[in-house]
């Protein structure tokens, strides 16, 4: 059962009723989670501050999605690290720990855009890249439902975090991210 203020005064229905709302490499892997929900909107608040504004969803239920690339010896990795809208990710010593990098940063915008098939803004978990590890911050693994990009900025997710949580090769970190400043 979802706690229906995530929704803020958003319509959402089931995903799969839905598949314009969805980037094809998101409906082509929705199935595995078979509870999620979508909502049309208006792609300008498709940034989660507009979102939150303008539609009423709350910032503590809204996750995003950061591709990340770590590099050693000239080989890169790649991970998709989720955290809740207020918090951000310590790339810096987390991520680059986990990658087994000498080096990490946020992946280029048109790499992440290429890489995942998915519009920036609308980039989520559900369609990566095979072996992608999906990185969880536990503060979203704490929470039942939180609002996600759907791979297109038209349109947002409402997902299960037990789903986000059974994707393949998805994990709870619980150091991933802080609390901004």
């Amino acid at each position: 059962m979802t706690d229906q203020t995530i929704f803020g005064n958003l319509r959402a229905q089931p995903a799969t009723d839905r598949p314009d709302l969805l980037a094809p490499v998101v409906l082509a892997a929705i199935q595995l989670i078979p509870e999620a929900l979508v909502a049309e909107i208006d792609p300008a608040f498709a940034d989660t501050e507009q979102l939150c504004a303008q539609y009423g969803v709350p910032m503590d239920a809204s996750a995003n999605a950061v591709i990340v690339r770590g590099t050693r010896a000239g080989v890169d990795k790649h991970a998709c690290c989720m955290t809740l809208a207020h918090r951000r990710i310590d790339v810096n010593n987390v991520v680059r720990r986990r990658l087994d990098a000498r080096k990490a940063s946020f992946a280029p915008m048109d790499y992440a855009v290429e890489a995942t098939g998915m519009e920036y803004g609308g980039i989520n978990p559900v369609g990566l890249p095979a072996g992608w590890p999906i990185w969880v911050d536990g503060a979203v693994a704490d929470r039942n439902w939180v609002c996600i990009g759907s791979g297109v900025r038209h349109s947002k997710l409402f997902i299960p975090v037990s789903g986000l949580l059974g994707l393949p090769g998805a994990e709870r970190v619980d150091d991933l991210a802080r609390d901004s400043a």
